[in-house]
């Protein structure tokens, strides 16, 4: 499934509940796996999200991969080296 976004959710600076209604949305949407993403200091409102999901709200949820990187992306001061976390989260 290269290329295909659809079931990526990208965590940015909003609440862990908008997100995880996201999340929430993608799987009663029929999708068998999502993608959360983030950078930076979102990295942890992604973990959030992902733990908030499988416990409380989609019953028979798997943490199927976790993929953590650096990214380079242009700042004010030239490159900056970014963290990076990718978390699939799959139905049982």
């Amino acid at each position: 499934m290269v290329g295909r976004d659809d079931n990526v959710v990208f965590i940015g600076k909003k609440g862990v509940m908008s997100y995880v209604l996201a999340v929430v949305t993608q799987f009663n949407n029929g999708e068998e796996e999502v993608i959360i993403k983030a950078r930076g200091k979102a990295i942890s409102r992604a973990v959030d999200a992902a733990e908030v999901v499988r416990q409380r709200f989609v019953q028979n949820l798997n943490t199927k991969d976790i993929k953590i990187s650096t990214e380079e992306i242009e700042g004010e001061e030239g490159l900056v080296k970014v963290s990076a976390i990718e978390i699939t989260l799959s139905k049982a």
